[in-house]
């Protein structure tokens, strides 16, 4: 059980740096270059589905309100985030992605959309189950410590 433990961990670990460098180093060859890979995390975290505050944003990406806050100052000045002022509230100021943040919203997606289909290639769908308790226990283990 020990060995198999430390390939799983090797496994996550390798696969973890592996997504982040095909990810800064398909950014850097894109139009996209002028994103970092918090930005384009940060854009993944508003969605385009969504019109989320900035605190929600926030607690999703685990950064203080003051990060986020930079972050989106960015995104806004590079016109790939907007802010909208709330008709309900105005006090309460939503983020919703501009055409240029739609569209590295749906490039980002078609990647990991890309990556998901591959790893569960010639996967069985009883397989797939446990494939997806096993994840929803190391997300379950993953928010009781952060």
């Amino acid at each position: 059980m020990k060995e198999r433990v430390k390939t799983i961990n090797d496994s996550l670990v390798r696969i973890y740096s592996d997504i982040l460098w095909i990810e800064e180093n398909e950014l850097r060859k894109s139009k996209f270059k002028d994103l970092s890979i918090k930005d384009m995390h940060a854009i993944n975290a508003i969605t385009m589905y969504e019109n989320k505050t900035a605190s929600h944003v926030a607690r999703e990406l685990h950064l203080t309100p003051g990060t986020l806050t930079s972050t989106i100052d960015r995104l806004v000045k590079k016109k790939y985030v907007r802010r909208i002022r709330s008709s309900d509230d105005r006090r309460v100021i939503r983020l919703c992605l501009t055409k240029k943040g739609r569209l590295m919203y749906r490039a980002h997606d078609a990647f990991h959309r890309m990556m998901i289909k591959s790893f569960l290639k010639d996967v069985e769908p009883q397989e797939i189950k446990t494939i997806e308790k096993a994840l929803r226990n190391l997300e379950n283990f993953l928010r009781e410590h952060s």
